[in-house]
């Protein structure tokens, strides 16, 4: 076990292949045990497991959203902290893989308490998800 916990999420999902595209190959998180109806995935050193649930291909995308420095941030979202060696490796893998953003990589906070480096994706099935790096790692919860 890391020194720190890692979490777990479960999430759904509309079509386990897209997921395995999209996590797996995209992101190159390694896949873990699996059945006919979910994938785990290691998330950067977290379990996180793809659920199937085909009825999210009828219901659609979510739209709401809380203003974040200048940004729509998508709610709800998940996401990893990386380290900004991380971060900047990951963002250049999904520019050069012609990633849709719905927030593009950026500095967030510039020169503030809490200074970090986002960006927000949706995976196949609409689900939103957040990767950032702190500038200075101590300013996670900083206020």
């Amino acid at each position: 076990m890391s020194e720190r916990p890692r979490f777990h999420l479960a999430m759904p999902v509309h079509d386990l292949a897209a997921a395995r595209a999209f996590y797996g190959e995209l992101l190159g998180c390694p896949e873990g045990r699996s059945a006919e109806r979910w994938v785990d995935f290691d998330l950067f050193g977290h379990q996180f497991v793809a659920h199937l649930d085909a009825s999210l291909a009828e219901r659609g995308a979510r739209a709401a959203t809380n203003a974040v420095d200048g940004d729509d941030v998508p709610v709800p979202h998940f996401g990893v902290l990386l380290s900004p060696a991380d971060w900047h490796a990951l963002a250049d893998r999904l520019r050069a893989s012609g990633t849709s953003f719905v927030i593009e990589p950026h500095t967030r906070f510039a020169g503030e308490v809490g200074e970090q480096s986002t960006m927000f994706l949706l995976d196949p099935s609409g689900n939103a998800l957040e990767f950032k790096a702190f500038a200075d790692d101590t300013q996670v919860f900083a206020h």
